[in-house]
C-alpha cells in the first residue's frame, strides 16, 4: 500500500483521548476538528525528564527516512513501556508542492491527520506571513508618511515571506509607478527562513516573543543608525496575530503517541529545529521526548546544539544518527538508477560520512549516539554488516529498524538502545564553540569541527556586513547559523562523502536580533527556493470526494 492508503486504513483516536493519555485536561485543549488541537499549557519539564534528538547523514536523492524513524522511534518507545512524545517541526509548502513533497514520515510511521498537517494545519504559517508582511508594510508606510525615523529605502534589511517556493521573488522593486511612493528594491523569503519564524521557535511566553519582535532590526536611517521593528510601534500588532501561533499543536502518530508539531524554520537556511515551547511541553508530560533536527547533523544537530540548547537550556541525553544504505551507496559514487544492486565498494567508500556525522556528536558534543540504519528490502546482509562494522570501530552501536513496514514494531531494538543510552548519559555536554568567541571564531569552529574545512575565506561584503553590525549589536555575543547547502559537509553541493582540504565561502552575514543569532550565508545559499522543473505541484490530485493525492 501506498503511504495515504496505509495512513486511511487506520482509524485515529479524537484528539482529546490523546491528550488525556499524557494527563491534558479537556480544558487546555483548544480545538481544531477532532483530531487537532492547540495546547494552552504552560510548559514545566519534569525531573528526570529525557531528551532524545533524531538526526541524520547528508541527504541524498535516495532519501534518509529521518522523520518516519523518529515516528516510528517513539512508537517503540512507548512499545516497551517508557512514557514518550514526540516533538516535530510543521511542513512548509514549499517543500510539500516542490520538491520534497510531504513530512510527516511514511509507512507504518506516520503522524497524522497527514494531509491537514502537511497542508493548512492550524494556520501558523499563515499568521507567521501575515506578522512579518504587515511589519514590511509598516515600514514602507513609515516612509510614505513623511519618513519621521528616516528610513533609507536602499538599506531595508526586513524582507516579505511567502510560504512557496518562487525563485522570481529574489528580487522585486516595489512600489514601482506609485504615485507619491518611493521606488525600492525588495526581495521575499520563504516562510521558513524568516526571522518571525525563529522568533516564534525559541520565544518561551507572549512578553518573551514582544520583546524579540520589537529587537528586528528592519533597516538603517540616512545617517547610518539602526531602525528596529519597536521604533515603528509594530510589536504588539504583530504579537496578536501570533498569539494563537505560539501555542503548541497537538497531534498523534498511527501507533498512538501523542506528538507535538509545532514551527518549522529550515535547517540549510535557518536553524532547523521544532519550537522550544513544544519540546518542553513534551517533557512536562512524558518521561522521554524524541524530537529532530533538519537535514544532516552538520546543519540540524549542530544548530540544535550551538543554538537551540544554548537558548533554551535544553540538553539532549542521547542522540540517534539515521541512515541508510542506499544514500551511503551515492555518498561512495554509486549509480543513483543502482542502489538496489549490492555494492560494498561504494558503500565503504561513502561510510566517511557517516563516520564524521558520529564522531562530531561522539567527539565534539560529547553525547551518547547511535546508529539507526533506516533498512530497505534490497540492503543485503553484508552491507548491514559493514556499516555495523565500521561504527563499532569508533565504540558506537549500529542498530537496524524498518519503521516504515512495521511501525514501532520494527524501532523496539532501537528503542532499548535509547533507553540505555540517557541511563549512560554523564552530562559531559558541550557546545562547538563558546559564547565570547568572536564571531570568526564562531565560524572557524564550526567550519573546522563539525564539516572538516581547512580554512573560511570571507567577501569584501561579509566582513563590512560584520563591520557594520558592530555598531548595532555586540556581534561576538551572538551564536552563529550558518546557511549552507544540506546536501555536503562544504557549500558545495557535488562534494559528497567527508571532503577535507576545502575553503567555506562566506559571502555574506545578516543580523537576526529578535532570535538573538547571526546568519552567516555561505555559497550560494538562498533563502528564497525555487521550484524543480517537475514540481511535485504537477503530480497532486484533488478527487470530488476532497481526497488528496501525490502528498508524498
Amino acid at each position: 500500500m501506498t503511504d495515504i492508503e496505509i495512513a486511511r486504513s487506520f482509524k485515529i483516536k479524537p484528539i482529546v483521548q490523546i491528550a488525556r493519555k499524557l494527563g491534558i485536561p479537556k480544558e487546555q485543549l483548544e480545538l481544531y476538528g477532532n483530531y487537532k488541537a492547540k495546547v494552552a499549557t504552560k510548559p514545566d519539564t519534569r525531573k528526570g525528564a529525557k531528551l532524545v534528538l533524531v538526526t541524520a547523514i547528508n541527504p541524498t536523492a535516495a532519501g534518509e527516512g529521518k522523520t518516519t524513524v523518529s515516528i516510528g522511534l517513539a512508537d517503540g518507545l512507548n512499545l516497551i513501556g517508557a512514557k514518550t512524545c514526540l516533538a516535530l517541526r510543521e511542513p512548509s509548502l514549499g517543500p510539500v508542492f516542490g520538491i520534497k513533497g510531504g513530512a510527516t514520515g511514511g509507512g507504518y510511521s506516520q503522524i497524522v491527520p497527514m494531509e491537514d498537517i502537511n497542508l493548512h494545519f492550524t494556520g501558523d504559517f499563515h499568521a507567521i506571513s501575515a506578522a512579518n508582511n504587515l511589519l514590511c508594510a509598516m515600514i514602507d508606510n513609515s516612509i510614505f508618511q513623511g519618513n519621521a525615523l528616516n528610513i533609507d529605502p536602499d538599506r531595508i534589511v526586513f524582507n516579505r515571506t511567502l510560504d512557496v517556493n518562487d525563485r522570481a521573488l529574489r528580487g522585486v522593486t516595489v512600489n514601482h509607478g506609485v504615485k507619491d511612493a518611493t521606488e525600492h528594491e525588495e526581495k521575499f523569503n520563504i516562510t521558513a527562513a524568516c526571522e518571525v519564524m525563529a522568533i516564534l521557535t525559541l520565544a518561551d511566553s507572549l512578553d518573551d516573543l514582544k520583546r524579540r519582535l520589537g529587537k528586528i532590526l528592519v533597516a538603517y536611517a540616512f545617517d547610518g543608525s539602526p531602525v528596529f521593528a519597536s521604533d515603528l510601534h509594530a510589536e504588539n500588532a504583530m504579537a496578536i496575530l501570533l498569539k494563537d501561533a505560539l501555542k503548541p499543536n497537538l497531534v498523534q502518530t498511527l501507533g498512538k503517541t501523542p506528538a507535538f508539531v509545532h514551527c518549522g524554520p529550515f535547517a540549510n537556511i535557518a536553524h532547523g529545529c521544532n519550537s522550544v515551547q513544544a519540546t518542553k511541553l513534551a517533557m512536562t508530560f512524558a518521561d522521554y521526548t524524541v524530537t529532530e533536527a533538519g537535514f544532516g547533523a552538520d546543519l540540524g544537530a549542530e544548530k540544535f546544539l550551538d543554538v537551540k540548547c544554548r537558548v533554551s537550556g535544553l540538553r539532549p541525553n542521547a542522540v540517534v544518527v539515521v541512515a541508510t544504505v542506499r544514500a551511503l551507496k551515492l555518498h561512495g559514487g554509486a549509480d543513483k538508477n543502482e542502489l538496489t544492486a549490492s555494492n560494498v565498494k561504494a558503500l565503504k567508500k561513502g561510510l566517511c560520512n557517516l563516520v564524521r556525522h558520529v564522531a562530531n556528536i561522539k567527539d565534539v558534543y560529547r553525547l551518547p549516539v547511535v546508529v539507526a540504519i533506516n533498512k530497505f528490502v534490497g540492503d543485503t546482509a553484508q552491507e548491514i554488516k559493514v556499516v555495523k562494522c565500521a561504527v563499532e570501530q569508533m565504540g558506537v552501536e549500529a542498530v537496524v529498524c524498518d519503521v516504515w513496514g512495521k511501525g514501532g514494531k520494527g524501532a523496539k531494538a532501537l528503542a532499548r538502545k535509547v533507553v540505555e543510552l540517557c541511563d549512560s548519559d554523564n552530562g559531559a555536554f558541550r557546545f562547538a564553540y563558546e559564547d565570547n568567541d568572536s564571531v570568526q571564531d564562531k565560524v572557524y569552529a564550526v567550519a573546522s569541527k563539525i564539516y572538516g574545512a581547512k580554512d573560511v575565506a570571507y567577501s569584501a561584503k561579509a566582513l563590512d556586513s560584520i563591520e557594520a553590525l558592530k555598531k548595532v549589536c555586540n556581534v561576538d555575543s551572538l551564536p552563529v547559523v550558518i546557511a549552507k547547502t544540506q546536501y555536503s559537509f562544504s557549500d558545495d553541493p557535488k562534494l559528497l562523502g567527508a571532503p577535507t582540504d576545502f575553503v567555506l565561502n562566506v559571502r555574506d552575514v545578516e543580523y537576526r536580533g529578535g532570535a538573538g543569532f547571526l546568519v552567516v550565508l555561505a555559497g550560494n545559499m538562498l533563502l528564497m527556493p525555487g521550484l524543480s522543473k517537475t514540481p511535485n505541484a504537477v503530480n497532486m490530485t484533488i478527487d470530488s470526494d476532497g481526497s488528496i493525492g501525490g502528498l508524498y
